[in-house]
């Protein structure tokens, strides 16, 4: 008699309290093995496929693709047990897997940012059904149905796997009804961006009634607050909620910082972004300014002046806007920040930051002049105490040496917590910024 086992969805660590399935990795009535992937979530933070601890046939699912699941709710049931694993069903694991429970700890970044390659398993299809009738979980399993006859295709498809990356653009084209193997893809190597499949529900179709133009306006479009979006949205309402915040700036001649990295490049060896020079002269300027590395306890009543640097940088990727966090940034040279930061973008761009990848961050740099933008008002990263705002840096008349000359200007903006300091140490921070900014060697005697 097998015994039938649930597995909820685990706690994904760092606060998270639920996930939305993006893709069911298994069907009603698959062979599992212990520990393999079975759905694949996203969190506000990263994607995750989440392994099954358990190994057996599979009798229920809860929950459909692009539904949200709190912490604890069941994901699925599994029948385990030696009559209900047929013989061969499924590929040999790898030697000591059985019995491994890696789930019911918290997966923090668990299959997101893993060395190891993912462990899956060819599942061979049950036919015979479980031996004892298995009575169903609230709420209701998701249960297969027969499979019905496919439809001839409408036009012939190219063959092979789908030039997508993204779960959320194939989401997006699933939800609309969009065939992504009858799209070319506008990325590199024809990859699908989320534009292609926008653009093909924007494209005209003979078969479907226009709205008018009435009804349009009157309807509007929805946009779920979840995910991504909504985390943002929740944490940048608790900041402008809980931080009495203030803004200063200033304009700054970044020709010199411009001429020093050129010359860095010069020389050979891994290139040194201009990001990673900001990020060098922030953690010089925390370690002198430290009131701008803290948090604010509310609790206790108290202000944590916090000892190292995590440096957090504003990313935009499909997916929305994230900080990506550097560890110990005080420690790096430039050549580690310009590593770390490609690294940190990377991944963010394809989806696989791990949790822990995205907390932990006590001071901002936020370059928004990759938009094309000079200026802006940041919004603190709560429960951080500052943010540097960097806008973009252009060639601009400039007094320079007593005369008018065309400089590389660039405007830095920081926004600081007002509870920690006062706009004497913001002014300083920011003046010494701008100081390295303007005369690179001001950063090399503060070393």
């Amino acid at each position: 008699m097998p015994q039938v086992m649930e597995f909820k969805l685990p706690d994904l660590g760092e606060g998270l309290t639920e996930a939305e399935i993006v893709r069911w990795l298994v069907a009603v009535g698959d062979v599992v093995a212990v520990d393999q992937p079975v759905v694949e979530v996203e969190t506000a933070k990263a994607m995750v496929e989440v392994p099954c601890p358990y190994g057996g046939v599979v009798t229920a699912r809860f929950g459909e693709e692009g539904q949200e699941l709190p912490v604890g709710a069941p994901l699925i049931t599994v029948a385990v047990g030696a009559q209900s694993v047929p013989a061969g069903a499924v590929e040999a694991a790898e030697p000591g897997a059985e019995g491994s429970g890696n789930v019911p700890r918290p997966l923090i970044g668990y299959g997101a940012d893993d060395s190891r390659p993912a462990r899956r398993r060819r599942v061979r299809p049950v036919t015979a059904a479980v031996s004892a009738p298995v009575a169903a979980p609230v709420p209701v399993p998701v249960v297969a149905a027969p499979a019905a006859p496919a439809a001839p295709p409408a036009a012939a498809v190219p063959a092979g796997p789908v030039a997508v990356i993204s779960p959320l653009v194939r989401k997006l084209a699933k939800d609309h009804g969009v065939d992504l193997r009858a799209l070319h893809g506008s990325g590199p190597e024809g990859l699908i961006l989320r534009a292609d499949v926008e653009a093909a529900l924007a494209a005209p179709r003979t078969s479907e009634p226009v709205p008018a133009p009435a009804a349009v306006a009157a309807q509007g479009e929805r946009i779920p607050l979840k995910g991504v979006r909504g985390a943002v949205a929740e944490k940048l309402s608790r900041s402008r909620r809980e931080i009495p915040d203030a803004t200063c700036w200033v304009d700054a001649d970044a020709t010199e910082l411009m001429a020093a990295r050129a010359a860095m490049n010069a020389v050979g060896g891994p290139k040194i972004s201009v990001l990673a020079l900001l990020a060098r002269i922030c953690t010089a300027a925390l370690a002198r300014y430290p009131e701008l590395n803290s948090t604010v306890d509310l609790a206790a009543g108290e202000i944590v002046r916090l000892p190292a640097v995590h440096l957090g940088f504003a990313a935009q990727t499909e997916r929305g806007l994230m900080v990506p966090v550097v560890r110990d940034a005080q420690g790096r040279s430039p050549e580690s920040l310009s590593a770390e930061f490609a690294r940190l973008t990377e991944l963010a761009r394809a989806g696989k930051l791990a949790p822990a990848d995205l907390t932990g961050g006590t001071f901002t740099l936020n370059n928004y002049g990759v938009f094309g933008v000079d200026g802006s008002t940041p919004i603190i990263n709560h429960p951080e105490a500052a943010m540097l705002g960097v806008g973009r840096i252009i060639a601009k008349p400039w007094v320079h040496g007593g005369e008018l000359a065309v400089r590389q200007v660039v405007q830095l903006s920081l926004t600081f917590d007002h509870r920690v300091c006062d706009g004497g140490t913001a002014g300083g921070f920011l003046r010494y910024v701008a100081d390295c900014v303007e005369s690179p060697a001001v950063l090399l005697r503060s070393l």
